[in-house]
């Protein structure tokens, strides 16, 4: 927000996406290495590629949490089958991993963390860290279940504030390690949001939720580091006490969350990573549709002065001619607001 060159653009695409169109993809992904910086061909086996915990199809896993997890499809996320903490009754003896000794799905390693970060650093790149997506409403549900968890915003049962202070103990040692490498961005994920509004009210988001974002952006912001929140699913409502907890960078669907409402309710008051539609346009879209929503998104969320980032997810059925189309429009529209006065001129 204070006058870049070009917005900042990027695509990633998932592993199933990958496994549904190989290298059809990698030739989209040779043709834009502004999008797709270093990307080489022939660097995947498709044929023995590891999709990763909770991601390998008919797989049951169990994290460092014991939630257990189940994948239906190679290359997307499965979803926790199995709570540990269904029963209130096993808190008195339940015990969160070590941060420091085991990450989610493996074994924690920090000094690799710190060497990449001073790599990122000597390339003059920016330097990010991040806590595990789902770190605490969507913790909360894996441990809980859904059911339960909404069950307990509702009764405030004693136990429910003692498991979210053991949630934000266990983040607080893995911010504090991301600070120590004074790192330019801290990464808080989750999803908050349903298609159509918040998971929870405002209300209950203010008495359960806002008072641990709190205490956990807060020394990300005293350290100088940027707190970038990603959430799926409509969170308008939530959007106030986001930017009062400390967000610098906020992360919301394009559609799902309106690009007027956006422009209305948040231009100018944090940086907008937006993520570009995932679920109508880029996967079912002509190209001409994919460029004007591009080209909508930069005319009323950008502006000279910055503050907006373009990221979009690609999945299945997404094919390759429209994430070309996506390229072509990123690259098209990144220096938009800095080219149209020349061209004016």
């Amino acid at each position: 927000m204070t006058g870049p060159e070009w917005i900042p653009c990027g695509i990633f695409i998932s592993d199933a996406s990958w496994d549904t169109w190989r290298g059809e993809l990698e030739d989209v992904c040779a043709r834009h290495p502004l999008i797709f910086p270093g990307f080489e061909k022939g660097k995947r086996n498709y044929d023995a590629y590891d999709f990763g915990p909770a991601q390998r199809a008919n797989e049951r896993f169990s994290d460092a949490w014991g939630c257990v997890w189940y994948d239906a499809i190679d290359g997307l996320e499965g979803q926790v089958i199995e709570h540990p903490l269904s029963d209130w009754a096993k808190l008195k003896t339940y015990k969160p991993p070590d941060p420091l000794v085991r990450a989610d799905r493996g074994p924690a390693n920090w000094d690799d963390a710190r060497k990449h970060v001073e790599e990122e650093r000597r390339k003059g790149r920016i330097t990010t860290g991040s806590l595990a997506h789902g770190w605490l409403y969507m913790r909360l549900m894996y441990l809980r279940g859904f059911e339960n968890l909404m069950i307990d915003f509702a009764t405030d049962p004693p136990e429910l504030q003692h498991l979210i202070d053991m949630i934000v103990e266990h983040s607080q040692i893995i911010i504090s390690e991301w600070l120590r490498m004074n790192i330019d961005v801290m990464g808080f994920p989750e999803d908050l949001g349903t298609q159509k509004s918040a998971v929870i009210s405002p209300k209950t988001f203010r008495k359960w939720i806002a008072p641990a974002y709190n205490k956990l952006m807060e020394p990300c912001r005293r350290a100088g580091s940027l707190v970038d929140m990603h959430s799926d699913g409509y969170i308008m409502e939530l959007m106030d006490q986001l930017i009062e907890c400390g967000v610098s960078i906020i992360n919301p669907q394009d559609l799902l969350n309106g690009i007027d409402n956006l422009a209305k309710h948040i231009k100018g008051r944090v940086c907008i990573r937006l993520d570009i539609d995932r679920q109508k346009i880029v996967p079912f879209g002509t190209r001409k549709d994919i460029r004007a929503l591009v080209e909508e998104e930069v005319r009323k969320l950008g502006s000279p002065e910055g503050g907006l980032m373009l990221i979009a997810g690609i999945y299945p059925p997404t094919s390759p001619e429209n994430v070309d189309a996506l390229a072509c429009a990123m690259e098209e529209f990144r220096t938009y607001w800095w080219d149209r006065p020349a061209k004016s001129s």
